[in-house]
């Protein structure tokens, strides 16, 4: 999978919480420039909840669940993540400790964005690095939004 096939996914993923960063053709692909590419075999920890890591991850291919350790009885599961979505967004903001696990459900082709890389894109291109933590900004409310009106623990 290249770039191209990661932009199409974020681009045409039909969820509340999709990454909407309006960005042109050029400004996606010096994006992309700033991700590294990782495979996951079904069964691996992408995020382990806890972890202090300021990375942010953009899922290409395959499914991720999102849960939790230690919460109430059926709320552990918090969400499914299809290609196209971003998971980790609050590493753009903080070195809190991970809110959640993050595991591959199946084969996954992952892109991470990690903070030195990011700090470099607001260095070299400031307008699409701002794109970029508005978008990841608009996810992280729409989901901590969903996890409250669930009352999933935020931490």
């Amino acid at each position: 999978m290249d770039s191209t096939e990661l932009i199409q996914a974020i681009q045409t993923l039909n969820t509340e919480d999709a990454f909407r960063a309006r960005l042109d053709a050029q400004q996606w692909r010096t994006f992309c420039q700033y991700l590294t590419r990782h495979e996951l075999r079904s069964g691996d920890l992408l995020i382990k909840q806890g972890d202090h890591d300021r990375t942010v991850y953009f899922l290409g291919q395959g499914s991720l669940q999102v849960f939790v350790t230690g919460g109430a009885p059926g709320a552990s599961r918090i969400a499914i993540l299809r290609p196209g979505a971003i998971c980790g967004e609050p590493g753009l903001f903080t070195d809190a400790p991970r809110m959640a696990n993050v595991e591959a459900m199946t084969p996954c082709v992952i892109y991470a964005l990690r903070l030195p890389r990011f700090e470099e894109l607001a260095a070299r291109v400031p307008l699409v690095a701002v794109e970029v933590v508005r978008a990841a900004g608009g996810v992280m409310a729409l989901r901590m939004r969903a996890n409250l009106t669930r009352q999933v623990p935020v931490a």
